[in-house]
């Protein structure tokens, strides 16, 4: 079988997943705050099941992100809505928490799993520990370099998933900070929004130029880097290594912006495809990128070049 690496996506709503087909995504995380963590939007079942319909007969898959810190109220509708979601015919389950896996052995025999802790995804032993348990794909920590993620690829027969392009989470906390915050303040009124879309920041008072974007939702606050990975312009390092999932994170971005991004990444791996031997890079896929990306936020490769210490 010949090597096509997946491009996967995130989608706010149903029009930007029909628009990122058409960009030219493989594959979709999509879920509901409920279950699922840092989503791009918020899909309900219904929702879900209209974008595997539309999916489906574009070769396109559908996953469900079920990877959000449980708790039991959760944990115990976890077998209804798993046996949903297997009717509605995702392709996977995107998970952290062991109680989404017994739940899908029972509800969803067969369904694949993708392994998805974050931070603790960091070395193949941990990815087999999880593929003897049943998961078919190991989602790679954004802190790891190239090195070890190659090394993360030759060590385990899983698929290895992998953050190429957009922002990445650097605090998660289950309580309202911003709100306990302002009613310390005694100001509880004067932010009534603290969403994805209110464009709220945090910054260092000795770096004023670098802007964390913070929000809170049902799942609690959350702190994103003040820049975007883009990897684009040396994706072939991945692609030679077999990486097997390749994921633009869309999350706070627009439709047009996730539109180009999604483009640029379809078209450099397919001209990598078509001749890996002969396979340069083109200029104007990044470039298209950077004509969108905001200036306020710099693109970088993450910690892909940095030497790790311990």
């Amino acid at each position: 079988m010949a090597y096509k690496p997946e491009l996967l996506a995130t989608a706010a709503s149903i029009e930007e997943l029909e628009r990122l087909i058409a960009a030219g995504a493989d594959a979709f995380v999509i879920g509901e705050a409920r279950y699922g963590t840092r989503l791009a939007g918020e899909f309900s079942k219904e929702m879900i099941e209209m974008a595997v319909k539309i999916a489906k007969p574009k070769g396109v898959k559908i996953y469900a992100a079920l990877n959000n810190l449980m708790d039991n109220e959760a944990a115990e509708s976890l077998s209804e809505y798993v046996s949903a979601l297997a009717e509605a015919g995702v392709d996977a389950f995107v998970f952290g928490d062991p109680a989404v896996l017994m739940a899908a052995r029972v509800h969803a025999p067969g369904k694949a799993l993708h392994w998805n802790a974050e931070m603790t995804s960091t070395n193949f032993e941990t990815a087999n520990y999880w593929g003897r348990r049943g998961a078919t794909r190991f989602v790679l920590a954004r802190e790891l370099n190239m090195e070890q993620v190659i090394d993360a690829i030759n060590g385990t027969g899983l698929e290895v998933q992998v953050q190429v392009h957009g922002m990445t989470n650097i605090y998660h906390s289950k309580r309202s900070l911003v709100e306990s915050y302002l009613e310390h303040q005694s100001e509880p009124d004067r932010l009534p929004q603290k969403n994805k879309d209110r464009g709220l920041y945090v910054m260092e008072a000795e770096r004023q130029d670098e802007r964390y974007p913070i929000y809170e939702d049902a799942n609690g606050t959350h702190i994103m880097s003040s820049d975007d990975i883009c990897m684009v312009e040396n994706l072939h390092e991945l692609l030679e290594a077999g990486i097997g999932s390749l994921k633009i994170e869309g999350i706070m971005k627009s439709i047009e912006y996730n539109e180009i991004v999604v483009r640029s990444y379809r078209e450099a791996i397919d001209s990598y495809l078509a001749d890996p031997s002969d396979y340069s890079f083109n200029e104007e896929w990044l470039e298209a990128i950077q004509q969108v990306q905001d200036p306020n936020r710099e693109l970088s490769y993450g910690f892909f070049y940095k030497e790790q210490v311990y």
